[in-house]
């Protein structure tokens, strides 16, 4: 085999095929000691080596494309078997209504621009299933978002005197996200315009109590491997990613189907 010769990639197809009575390791251990068998079919015809090479490309990207979505479905039916238990604490913030069936936790990063999508199908969510929803704002700020951990301290900060403030102080966030780029003064004009306690708010801002509580998150997350911005919880089904709204939907309708809630 050391001295054969061909024209074309199509030559060399033909050779390997005709190897194939030969196990693998005679197969590697023959192509390695003669590369020039490689080398004169890319060079008698790089035009085909390469038509033959991107074909292989694109058929490899559809076999991973195809293995990837087998595997999220597979993770997607065993998420309902195996819900996560995200813990709710004592003093947790609802938006929505308290006690209703359908339990959704956010993961999300005042900063990420998904995550500003992340809060457009949440409102979407709430409004479709409208008084069944309970929704709960965690925190993931992402180290590469210079504002996203301060926002999160002064979201908690605020939450302290007021759930409904804080709300609003999250609205406004993500309605004006851009503007985080100005830090501190922008977070401070923000609260103001709510009418928060501006001495309280510096004073529990930096607080250990606060920077707890958002790091319990960002570990809860990571538990649940959450690792981007932004994640939801549904009923223990974990969502990563900001998906639309009729990926939700599925969701609760696979949860009715089960009998794992009721509406």
């Amino acid at each position: 085999m050391k001295n054969v010769k061909f024209g074309s990639v199509l030559g060399l197809v033909l050779i390997l095929s005709l190897a194939s009575c030969m196990n693998k390791d005679s197969l590697k251990k023959t192509l390695k000691e003669n590369p020039e068998i490689l080398y004169e079919a890319i060079k008698a015809d790089p035009a085909e080596f390469m038509m033959v090479l991107q074909e292989a490309a694109q058929n490899a990207k559809g076999a991973m494309q195809e293995k990837k979505a087998e595997a999220e479905k597979k993770a997607f039916e065993e998420s309902f078997s195996n819900p996560l238990k995200p813990q709710i604490r004592d003093d947790e913030s609802i938006r929505g209504t308290k006690g209703g069936p359908l339990v959704l936790i956010e993961y999300s990063d005042f900063e990420c621009p998904f995550c500003s999508r992340g809060f457009e199908t949440v409102t979407k969510i709430m409004e479709k299933y409208e008084g069944k929803v309970q929704f709960i704002y965690k925190h993931l700020p992402l180290s590469f978002h210079p504002a996203a951990m301060i926002s999160a301290q002064y979201y908690e900060a605020i939450r302290l005197q007021s759930e409904e403030k804080a709300f609003k102080f999250h609205d406004a966030i993500f309605a004006n996200q851009r503007k985080l780029k100005n830090g501190k003064s922008f977070l401070d004009a923000e609260a103001k315009k709510l009418g928060v306690n501006m001495k309280k708010l510096g004073d529990d801002v930096n607080s250990e109590s606060i920077k707890k509580r958002i790091n319990e998150d960002m570990e809860e997350a990571a538990k649940f491997g959450i690792q981007g911005t932004p994640g939801f919880v549904l009923n223990g089904i974990p969502v990563k990613g900001a998906y639309p709204l009729n990926h939700f939907v599925k969701i609760v309708d696979e949860l009715q189907k089960r009998d794992l809630v009721k509406l």
